[in-house]
């Protein structure tokens, strides 16, 4: 015989398949809901995004390993221990750009090399100091330029371009063994630009 289904059974089936129907549609509002809010916040944080204040790039870099003995005597000539360190100066040409609407006020720039044992970090000297040394060291002069100041402002969408010297009481065998060299430089109110060389270290 053949089976015959109730009004009750088809009505059953009937609201199962409806059941079946609306939550596939439920589904698919809610997938349709999260792509939707993904997107806004999205586009809410890029649209938030704004490109960093300054840009710039290390032209050039060049080291000079110094092995330094004091003098034997003082100010007034008396004998005194004569002593030996090492250091190595690291002259840094840089072009920094200011691609703000509002000036850039730089208040430091830091060199940093990465040793074995930890990150040193040298600050730059001021233009005075800077001079200072090729004073003190003659076979310098070749290296002179135009003085980049850790303290330069730098106008809406203008360029600054220069040179700073760096010193590290390292050997040449240390500096040699550096695992890399970054630099920071610091502007007030704003993040920092860290910037690393992509040019070879040139020693003299």
């Amino acid at each position: 015989m053949l089976h015959q289904e109730s009004p009750e059974e088809v009505d059953g089936a009937a609201q199962g398949e409806s059941y079946t129907k609306g939550s596939s549609h439920v589904v698919i509002a809610g997938i349709a809901a999260t792509f939707v809010i993904t997107t806004a916040v999205a586009i809410y944080v890029l649209a938030g995004q704004k490109p960093p204040a300054a840009t710039g790039q290390i032209l050039e870099v060049w080291a000079h390993p110094m092995h330094t003995a004091t003098a034997g005597f003082d100010a007034n000539g008396a004998s005194m221990p004569q002593e030996t360190f090492d250091q190595v100066l690291v002259f840094s040409h840089v072009r920094l750009h200011n691609q703000s609407d509002k000036p850039l006020f730089m208040h430091q720039i830091m060199t940093n090399v990465t040793l074995d044992d930890a990150i040193h970090t040298s600050y730059a000297a001021m233009p005075g100091d800077y001079q200072r040394i090729f004073v003190a060291y003659p076979d310098l002069a070749a290296w002179r330029g135009t003085p980049l100041s850790p303290e330069t402002t730098i106008d809406a969408g203008q360029t600054a371009e220069g040179i700073f010297v760096s010193a590290f009481r390292l050997s040449k065998e240390q500096w040699d063994a550096r695992k890399s060299l970054n630099y920071t430089f610091g502007f007030r109110y704003l993040p920092s630009l860290t910037l690393a060389p992509q040019i070879a270290v040139t020693e003299h």
